[in-house]
């Protein structure tokens, strides 16, 4: 049976794709980010024989290789949430402070090789070593393709005229700031940006733009870089988000057709419904990983 490795940060998008995976028949060997991925992973599998856990900490490339050298993992993905602020810490100064947790030499060989450290480039080099390795590094929505909505409204209401206006305004911005590499969300009011987001996530972004405009009504757009490699950081919208976007009364959501997950996607636009809350997906430009 072919081996499945499987990068897990945190969120429920991990355990989706393990579990589709094993829909599918492939035996998954999970390589769980300590300081990120949920504890859960050690009861959810438990009585499967074909899924194997096993916990690495942030910084440990060499153990990863090795782990899926001595596994025969021949193919890999990497999926779930490592929020970027934990990329620069002052705990390690031979790193540079780029990593919260103490990195292995390989990890700082590869530091060390790169000219940026944006996250683009650090999860870059990541997979270059893996397929240095011959492990083929995958897109994970192969697994899932049904959580990439097409283009068009997704609730049961589409955007009103002055939410338009907003989303109009602010998808050009937050596209020059994801080709920056800044960030993908940003939240508008009136056609003013009162949020952009940069290494705290799009929840706490959205929280900021509550706290600033003090209870207003918002406008959430949230998109995919131009040159977007579906293989990592690929947006990815589910109930947490969902529930502060309740808190912060976000009354209209804008995404990327075809490049944004929605997990529990039934679940998510029913909940959006509920809220009367406008979700639409928009056609993304610039060229998509084939």
């Amino acid at each position: 049976m072919a081996k499945l490795g499987v990068i897990a940060g945190s969120g429920r998008f991990p355990f989706l794709v393990v579990e589709e995976a094993r829909r599918q028949g492939l035996s998954v060997l999970v390589a769980a980010i300590r300081e990120e991925a949920e504890g859960e992973w050690g009861k959810a599998f438990e009585n499967d024989p074909e899924v194997a856990v096993h916990w690495l900490a942030l910084g440990q490339l060499g153990k990863l290789l090795k782990l899926l050298r001595r596994e025969r993992v021949s193919q890999a993905l990497m999926v779930g949430q490592v929020k970027h602020s934990k990329i620069f810490q002052r705990t390690v100064p031979a790193a540079r402070r780029i990593l919260a947790a103490r990195p292995d030499w390989r990890m700082l060989r590869l530091l060390a090789s790169l000219p940026r450290k944006n996250t683009a480039a650090l999860i870059g080099g990541v997979i270059q070593a893996l397929e240095q390795e011959g492990i083929e590094f995958l897109d994970p929505t192969f697994l899932l393709r049904d959580l990439l909505p097409q283009p068009g409204v997704l609730t049961r209401r589409p955007p009103d005229a002055s939410e338009q206006q907003d989303i109009d305004y602010g998808r050009p911005v937050a596209r020059q700031l994801a080709r920056l590499d800044l960030g993908q969300t940003i939240v508008v009011r009136d056609q003013a940006v009162v949020a952009v987001e940069a290494m705290e996530g799009t929840d706490e972004t959205i929280r900021r733009a509550a706290r600033l405009t003090a209870g207003q009504p918002l406008t959430v757009i949230k998109v995919s870089r131009p040159d977007q490699d579906m293989r990592f950081d690929v947006p990815v919208l589910g109930g947490q988000t969902l529930e502060v976007c309740r808190e912060c009364r976000v009354t209209a959501l804008s995404i990327d057709a075809g490049r944004t997950v929605l997990l529990d996607r039934r679940e998510f636009l029913a909940g959006a419904d509920r809220l009367k809350m406008a979700v639409v997906a928009h056609e993304a430009s610039g060229p998509e990983r084939s």
